[in-house]
């Protein structure tokens, strides 16, 4: 039995970082003796252990002969006599299919992923494997964007013919999410829409966010002259910020697509247009609520923000509401979306928009402040009066007379 530290603890170990977690693979040895050395089966279609003290995972080598369409269909082969390479050969990219030995303190490398780490490229190790598994491509997105590495030329040709083959059409929701929030959360979450769009995949799995890349702007104030290419902008502005902003800011001019073409590159009411286009997107791909909720109140709130500073009282009080409803304070991440989106649009007079930004979002902040330090309690005579239907209008008109003297 030999046993050999694999995945993207490897990797993580060769360029610098602290690996969240730990992988094995043991060749040479099988279900019986796993057992008897205390390991802990897990794995159903193939042995996978649990380390009885550390819990980490080790995994029986194996080979996998694909039977079906579904990620769930193929054969898994675990004999004793399967060897290391044969079973890191079946993986996605060579960065991700290096060994490491802790006895030896030595690095198996089959597929030169040492020397594609060093020149920061993503390359698939065998096209034959690669297209048994089409959640790969958007993993290939993925990683570009956590490890901020280019995408070797053939790698994106085998990407974009796999698309263009329907085969992500067999990816299920939640697989499909389970990528997007993992790259919502890295330093570059622009650079995978970029390349979904770029090999087509975009197009198969968000069609909505696909066609802004095709809807026109004025090039005066967005010189990539579409939506999509606006978007991307402002993503970069965003990098690294959580997957509620990040996903906000994807989907924030979304309605834009349904805007009459023969106004473009005006855009009337499009924050509005665009609220059940992110519906149906979460939907889709059973998008959590939360993330699907602040994208939704984020669209629809993001055009008004330009217009804090000559908003009546009672209009910034419904504003500053919206985003504080129950115990759910959601303004600084807001501010964020409304900041990516004015920072990746061309102004005149940039100097001064920008500190009229900064003053809408402290009259925001204020506005915030005072509201949630009222409470009903402090209403002139409260314990008298009527709680009926019309107290909670008479609580926001209570509230907005108190932002009005203390604002």
């Amino acid at each position: 039995m030999k046993i050999y530290q694999v995945g993207g603890a490897v990797r993580d170990k060769i360029l610098g970082k602290t690996p969240n977690d730990v992988d094995y693979v043991v060749v040479g040895s099988n279900i019986i003796q796993m057992k008897q050395q205390g390991f802990i089966q897990v794995g159903k279609k193939f042995p996978v252990f649990l380390h009885p003290d550390t819990k980490e995972e080790y995994a029986l080598a194996r080979k996998e002969i694909k039977t079906g369409d579904k990620h769930t269909d193929f054969e898994c082969v675990f004999t004793p006599d399967i060897t290391l390479k044969e079973d890191l050969i079946r993986r996605d990219f060579t960065c991700n299919a290096i060994a490491y030995d802790e006895q030896t303190q030595e690095y198996i490398d089959y597929f030169n992923g040492l020397e594609d780490i060093k020149n920061k490229i993503i390359r698939h190790i065998n096209s034959e494997h690669f297209v048994e598994d089409p959640l790969r491509v958007l993993r290939m997105c993925r990683f570009s964007a956590q490890l901020n590495f280019e995408v070797d030329k053939t790698t994106l040709e085998l990407c974009s013919d796999m698309v263009k083959r329907g085969l992500l059409k067999f990816l299920s929701a939640e697989r499909i999410w389970q990528e997007f929030e993992k790259a919502l959360i890295t330093s570059s979450f622009w650079r995978f829409v970029e390349l979904m769009h770029k090999i087509g995949a975009l197009k198969e799995i968000t069609p909505e966010i696909d066609q802004l890349f095709y809807v026109k702007e004025y090039e005066k104030y967005h010189p990539e002259g579409n939506t999509g290419g606006h978007t991307l902008n402002a993503l970069k502005f965003v990098a690294g910020e959580s997957a509620l902003v990040q996903f906000a800011v994807l989907v924030h001019d979304v309605g834009k697509a349904l805007t009459p073409v023969e106004t473009w590159p005006k855009h009337k009411e499009h924050e509005l247009l665009g609220l059940d286009i992110i519906k149906d997107i979460a939907k889709r791909l059973k998008i959590p609520n939360k993330i699907r909720d602040f994208a939704v109140l984020s669209s629809k709130l993001h055009m008004k923000y330009y217009h804090i500073p000559d908003m009546r009282i009672g209009t910034l009080y419904d504003l500053a509401s919206a985003l504080t409803i129950g115990h759910i304070n959601c303004v600084e991440e807001y501010i964020k979306v409304c900041k990516a989106d004015f920072e990746s649009t061309n102004m005149e007079d940039k100097e001064a928009e920008s500190e009229r930004f900064e003053y809408s979002a402290k009259l925001l902040r204020q506005a915030v402040e005072i509201i949630q330090s009222v409470k009903a309690t402090d209403m002139p005579n409260f314990e008298t009066l009527p709680k009926d239907e019309n107290f909670a209008t008479r609580l926001r008109e209570y509230k907005i007379r108190v932002l009005r003297e203390k604002l």
